[in-house]
């Protein structure tokens, strides 16, 4: 059995406004570990519900937070100016999970946006990390986000739900989902990633932090081929990575999703305590 708890935490600027925040737990026993997920741009952490069930019952207490501008949580929608207030609202949500955990080793678990967030991370914070995960992570470079920031006038083109997912009630169920954005990115958000991706190459390796990167092979979202240029620039002398043949960009939510995790628990395992 799993308890949930969702509560509203100060974030953003000066801390005014307010994020979704939820954890999850096991009922019964102790944790051995935690995680903290880092979701994608224009979703929320209700669809890692059960990525968060499955951590649980690895012996995981599982937490995150809706960013600003996403889900539940206030602000304009999808509106970032910069990248580092994301980091520090993560920054805000572990240390709330520390006054009730903490020694726990924290693994981090970002995907595709979220990936690039939790890198960022791990880079600022690297002694609040013991472990990060990617999942399809934006990172190094992304080829789309550079064609919007060069477009003339960013087109109202939603995501082609086609594309995350082999198991097409993975899609249906996203644009079906209220608390999903489905209108066109904001030239703000976009310019801001960029930079971002440009802190974090520039910031450079990871060192000795055990990083494991997965991936679909047929991420047509975030290429393999553009990760790999942040990839090259972060990972240390602790990495692994798992490219899933003909999987699509959201890995935990595909059809082979059970693998996917077993190899994120495996991982997360050699940590716990």
């Amino acid at each position: 059995m799993i308890s949930t708890r969702e509560w509203a935490l100060a974030g953003g600027p000066d801390g005014s406004e307010k994020l979704a925040a939820r954890a999850w737990a096991p009922t019964e026993g102790e944790p051995t570990w935690m995680a903290v997920l880092v979701h994608g741009y224009g979703e929320h952490l209700g669809r890692y519900e059960r990525v968060a069930e499955d951590l649980c019952a690895a012996g995981a207490v599982v937490y995150g937070a809706d960013h600003r501008g996403h889900g539940r949580s206030s602000g304009e929608r999808v509106l970032i100016d910069d990248y580092a207030g994301l980091v520090q609202d993560v920054h805000r949500v572990l240390t709330q999970a520390r006054t009730a955990y903490r020694t726990l080793p924290l693994v981090m678990i970002g995907h595709s946006m979220g990936g690039m967030i939790a890198t960022r991370y791990a880079q600022v914070y690297p002694a609040s990390v013991q472990a990060l995960v990617l999942s399809g992570p934006v990172l190094g470079k992304w080829t789309a986000a550079e064609r919007l920031a060069a477009a003339e006038e960013i087109p109202d083109t939603p995501i082609d739900p086609a594309t995350l997912s082999r198991d097409p009630e993975v899609g249906r169920a996203y644009v079906s989902d209220e608390l999903v954005w489905h209108g066109p990115f904001k030239r703000t958000t976009v310019n801001a990633l960029l930079t971002e991706l440009e802190r974090g190459n520039t910031t450079g390796s990871l060192g000795s932090l055990p990083l494991l990167w997965v991936h679909g092979s047929e991420d047509a979202l975030v290429p393999v081929a553009d990760t790999k240029v942040g990839i090259e620039k972060v990972a240390g002398e602790d990495f692994t990575a798992r490219i899933f043949p003909g999987a699509r960009h959201e890995v935990f939510n595909e059809t082979n999703r059970e693998e996917v995790l077993a190899e994120v628990i495996r991982f997360a395992h050699r940590f716990a305590v």
